[in-house]
Parts: C-alpha cells; structure tokens; sequence
C-alpha cells in the first residue's frame, strides 16, 4: 500500500500582523493613561502624610527645645542658602531674636532674611538648631514664626503680662503670657487663638516657600495662601481646595503651659 505524500511547510512562521500590533499597543496605551492619574495621585498623598508626619516631629522638637531651654528657638533667615554660615541656626542678637525692621534692623535691609514686628518674627525653621529635617516632602522649608516673648533668653525683669508679674526665673515667658499668631479657617473662622508659634508647609504647589539656595518662590493669588507667606499674625488652615494646598502646625499655649511646669519650669 503506498502512502500518499503529505506537504509540510518548512518554514511557517507564528506571530502577530501589524494589525494586531496596533491594536495590543493602543490598548496598552489606554491601560497606562488610566494609571498614571492613580500613581501620580498615590504619590502626593504620600508626600502629604509625609509631611503630615513632619509637622508632628516639629511641635516635638520645638516643645522639647522649650523644656531644655526655657523658651522658644527664634527663626532661621529665610535668605541663608543650605550649607553656608548660620544656614538653619536660629538668628539671635543679644537676649532676643534678630530681625529685620523698617530702619534697616540687625544685618541688612533685605526683610527676606528674617522679618518682624514689635510682638513676632517670621523667618524659617531653624532645622539645625532643632536637629530635624530642613524641608517638607516638597524640598521647600518650612516657614516660622514665633511670639518674641515666647522666644526671648531668660532675663530678670517682668513679663508682657497685665498687670506686670515677676518673670519665672526658668522661664523667658509666664502661665499669663500671650501669643501672637492666629489660625483661622475658610471664612476667617477662628481654630486657634493667640499661638506662640506657628509653622507652615506651603504644599505641592510651594507658592511663598523658601528653598534650599534661600530664593522664596512666587506668593500665590490665592488669598488664603497669602496670609501664611506675608509676615502678619494671621495663618490660614483648611481642607484642601483649588488653589489651596498648604499644610500647618502650631504650638497651643495649653500644651506648652502643661509641657513647661510638668517639667518644672513653670511657673
């Protein structure tokens, strides 16, 4: 019996047409722009807790420096690129900080550097001094101001209280003295009063931030977002909105009060 030949190609080849490439490419491109809005989002949200996480460090490090020192660290300059002289270190002259006045004030007439008035000092955090990290998650300092009486060395005298008191003698300030700053929510609705030091990050978007080589960014339009980079007592927090992202921490009188004469410095 004789077999019938069979014809086998020698050479198929297996595989997709241009066709098909396409296709799987285009799908594979719908595939990724789906994603990149979720990854992108995940990313800030991490850099928000991040910084959420950051801000707690800093009310930490700040009460502590109060409980070593009997006061409150004042304000490194703003201006002072990373790495050089005082770069981080609280700027102080004699028994109080130094700032920068309409007449000129202590170095230089530049109100970048660190900036005041006759109750506050804005400048940015002294990370050095405190021993923590110099920026949020953003890379942008950490803005800072504080009640100068909070922040003054321990001198004889009296306090700012009325009526007049005999200052603590472990203590720049007493259970009677006042902050400065107020935090304010949407509307101007008040969330805390009369703080004795505020801090701020200025969020994804950095608008009045401060960066690493001492250039502050561009204040931003929103109205919000100015009062916490314009050096006047009044900060702003809350939720997220357009053009809304920064993020801030302040140091409650109760707390600090409650901290300092638990550990004896008070009153």
């Amino acid at each position: 019996m004789k077999l019938a030949n069979t014809l086998i190609p020698e050479n198929r080849v297996f595989g997709f047409t241009l066709v098909e490439m396409a296709m799987v490419l285009t799908i594979v491109a719908l595939l990724l722009t789906g994603l990149v809005p979720t990854i992108s989002s995940q990313l800030e949200q991490r850099k928000i807790s991040e910084t959420k996480s950051k801000l707690i460090d800093i009310q930490q490090a700040l009460i502590g420096f109060a409980l070593i020192n009997g006061r409150l660290p004042c304000p490194s300059q703003s201006s002072l690129a990373t790495g050089t002289a005082d770069a981080g270190i609280e700027a102080t002259i004699a028994n109080t900080c130094a700032c920068v006045t309409a007449g000129g004030g202590v170095a230089s007439a530049d109100a970048s550097r660190v900036a005041c008035t006759a109750t506050s000092v804005t400048g940015v955090l002294p990370w050095a001094t405190l021993g923590i990290s110099e920026t949020d998650a953003w890379n942008r300092r950490f803005t800072y101001r504080v009640t100068k009486r909070f922040a003054d060395e321990i001198a004889a005298g009296t306090t700012d209280c009325t009526p007049a008191v005999t200052a603590p003698a472990a203590s720049s300030f007493a259970l009677c003295s006042k902050g400065v700053p107020d935090i304010l929510s949407a509307g101007s609705t008040p969330v805390a009063a009369a703080v004795p030091a505020v801090f701020v990050s200025h969020g994804m978007n950095g608008a009045g931030a401060f960066i690493s080589n001492g250039i502050q960014l561009t204040v931003s339009s929103n109205s919000d977002e100015v009062e916490n980079s314009d050096n006047d007592k009044n900060f702003v927090s809350h939720e997220f909105t357009p053009g809304y992202d920064d993020l801030l921490g302040w140091i409650p009188s109760s707390i600090l009060f409650s901290k300092m004469v638990s550990a004896g410095k008070l009153p």
